[in-house]
């Protein structure tokens, strides 16, 4: 019986291993690049809207892709519609995704005093970008689906905090993915990255956009 149950508890250990070490190469740059940065934001978090223009900077000055993971936390009572909003826009246009997160962060300040504003804000925004932005963003909450993959995945890898940034990379050996706990040196975590994946297969040098999970896992393929 002591056989039985050690067996089994063997079992568990490993199923629980692989199933982390699968969580973690979903933190693997997307198919073709050597380098990226991977961020688990939320769009009211005030520490994101800081962390935001430097992640951008570094991913534009170091040419590697940025995959955005939607991670809205329940305290937070306008993260989701943000994120939602985020992503429809994202589905028009990459860079229109990213120039309204960073609208949104920019935002924030009036949108935590009046979170009704929030729609009136989105409104504005696609306006002055010309796209219709309907009343029902997500009827068939097919987006707030992929953003509770963002978030489930980001709890099995043990996201505790918002952001969360990590700085990734195509090596077969060793952690894929580590964290940027001193952002102060992020540029020098991402040089080093670079330089240890210096020999790795990599495509000719292009401009990276920004993704989000879902758009990163379709220029995956999956």
């Amino acid at each position: 019986m002591k056989t039985l149950k050690l067996a089994a508890a063997l079992l568990l250990t490993l199923a629980s291993t692989f199933s982390i070490a699968a969580d973690l190469e979903a933190l693997r740059p997307p198919k073709g690049d050597k380098v990226a940065l991977i961020v688990f934001e939320d769009l009211e978090c005030p520490d994101c809207a800081r962390a935001h223009p430097l992640v951008i900077e570094a991913a534009r000055r170091y040419n590697i892709p940025l995959v955005i993971h939607d991670f809205p936390l329940p305290m937070h009572p306008w993260a989701m519609d943000a994120a939602v909003t985020a992503r429809y826009f994202e589905a028009k246009s990459p860079e229109l995704g990213r120039e309204f997160r960073s609208y949104v962060f920019t935002n924030q300040p009036s949108l935590d005093e009046n979170p009704s504003l929030f729609h009136a804000l989105a409104q504005k925004f696609a306006a002055a970008h010309g796209v219709a932005l309907p009343f029902a963003i997500d009827p068939n909450g097919e987006i707030r689906a992929e953003i509770q993959k963002d978030k489930a995945l980001g709890q099995r890898v043990g996201i505790e905090h918002t952001p969360t940034i990590y700085v990734a990379t195509n090596q077969t050996a060793g952690q894929p993915a580590v964290e940027v706990v001193d952002r102060s040196q992020l540029y020098q975590m991402i040089e080093a990255a670079q330089r240890a994946t210096a020999n790795e297969p990599g495509p000719k040098s292009t401009k990276k956009p920004a993704r989000t999970s879902a758009s990163a896992r379709k220029s995956q393929g999956q």
